[in-house]
């Protein structure tokens, strides 16, 4: 389960986020890519944008059901 206390600087502020965690695996950016982008440097993904439709909300929610190290959270705010 992510947490919230090691999440990445680069996610913005809200409801989802990527903690460290991550591996880098990509289910992320091509579930969501509206919402999920890949830093290069540290080789791992961050929310850059939170959902503002129901569509993109349901993508990071998929996206957050099959990240394999759970590091996705969804604080629900």
């Amino acid at each position: 389960m992510a947490d919230a206390s090691n999440r990445y600087a680069q996610n913005v502020k809200g409801q989802f986020y990527v903690d460290d965690q991550c591996i880098d695996c990509d289910l992320c950016r091509e579930t969501a890519p509206a919402n999920f982008k890949r830093d290069d440097d540290g080789g791992h993904s961050y929310l850059y944008k939170q959902p503002e439709t129901p569509e993109e909300e349901a993508m990071c929610k998929e996206a957050m059901e099959g990240c394999p190290v759970e590091a996705i959270g969804d604080d629900g705010e």
